[in-house]
């Protein structure tokens, strides 16, 4: 069981706080700036605006932090459906790329307040997410340097039940045929033995993900059984192809279907977001013809990403519309395991 309280911003807190956070830009701007929520929403966007964001995270192909911020702005409208009502972790490179980076998942207390989170407790100790529905979020996150943004599969009215099914597709190097052999494999087991619907998209790194848009009417558990009942049958139906290893130096030179993110602890990049690579690559959303033609997994990026969505390409367009409940699926696979033993 899930607990979680979803914490929507609070119009009589102050900035006060801010003082004890080593921001001093954001600080001297909220300590002149106390008006009310909205007025202060609207002030921070154009303090972003008029800020200098020269930064370049990206030192190799020169991307600043301006040229983050403009398009998040800009894709905002076609990442929606995968980003809002999900508590957020934020992959964060203070300073570019060249460095690590951060995970975060518990709000900073720097940030505005009418900003939403949500607390979900997670075995000992309260988490409070960032929820992202609005553009002058996304905007002030990728002004903090988020570079990444990963999502729960489930949203905030209904944590327990996701709305995706993914196996993320990981192959040992950048052969990126490999990759899209395997992908084909798995879809056809999915979509002409099981009946399931089966989209695809480029993470931006290596692999792609293949995902199940799902009805939220079954449990986590329940997706995740079924996720790696089918992950084994695939791996036994084609052990030259796939493995379930996850230790790397067990999985032999074979693409590791990665099924354990389908659990309410886990998250995944967010469609349309940009990776921390160079170039900064894209997690872009395909359809299955542009697989054919596709040669890497990073054959998007922020250069030509917009490019190619402003053209009204929109390959998970009809993606809600598909959504199922994994009951026809799961008697299917029970099946094929009967048979088997």
């Amino acid at each position: 069981m899930l607990f979680f309280k979803l914490h929507m911003p609070d119009k009589t807190r102050t900035q006060d706080s801010l003082q004890l956070i080593n921001t001093p830009l954001i600080d001297r701007y909220w300590a002149k700036n106390k008006e009310n929520k909205e007025s202060r929403r609207v002030k921070m966007m154009q303090f972003i605006q008029k800020s200098q964001n020269e930064k370049v995270l990206f030192p190799v192909s020169g991307i600043t932090k301006g040229n983050l911020i403009d398009y998040y702005r800009a894709i905002s409208e076609f990442m929606w459906p995968y980003l809002k009502d999900r508590p957020l972790t934020l992959h964060r490179h203070h300073n570019g790329i060249a460095e690590q980076g951060i995970f975060q998942k518990n709000t900073s207390e720097y940030f505005p307040d009418w900003i939403q989170t949500m607390k979900i407790r997670k075995k000992n100790r309260w988490v409070n997410h960032v929820i992202c529905n609005d553009i002058e979020t996304l905007a002030f996150l990728a002004y903090q340097n988020t570079i990444t943004f990963h999502v729960t599969l489930s949203k905030t009215d209904k944590l327990e039940y996701p709305d995706r099914l993914i196996f993320d597709l990981d192959p040992p190097g950048y052969d990126f045929a490999q990759v899209q052999t395997g992908v084909r494999l798995l879809r056809e087991f999915l979509t002409v033995t099981l009946g399931l619907p089966a989209y695809v998209m480029l993470t931006g790194s290596k692999g792609v993900h293949l995902v199940i848009p799902l009805m939220r009417m079954d449990h986590f558990i329940e997706v995740g059984e079924f996720a790696k009942k089918v992950a084994e049958h695939i791996v036994e139906k084609y052990p030259e192809t796939f493995t379930v290893a996850h230790r790397k130096n067990q999985r032999k030179g074979l693409i590791f279907i990665d099924y354990l993110r389908n659990s309410h602890d886990q998250t995944v990049v967010c469609p349309y977001s940009i990776r921390g690579l160079e170039n900064a690559p894209v997690a872009m959303p395909i359809t299955w013809k542009e697989l054919d033609t596709t040669h890497s997994s990073q054959a998007y990026t922020i250069k030509n990403t917009l490019e190619r969505m402003t053209n009204g390409v929109d390959p998970w367009k009809d993606f809600a519309k598909n959504s199922v409940i994994l009951s026809d699926a799961k008697k299917k696979m029970e099946l094929l395991i009967h048979k088997k033993g």
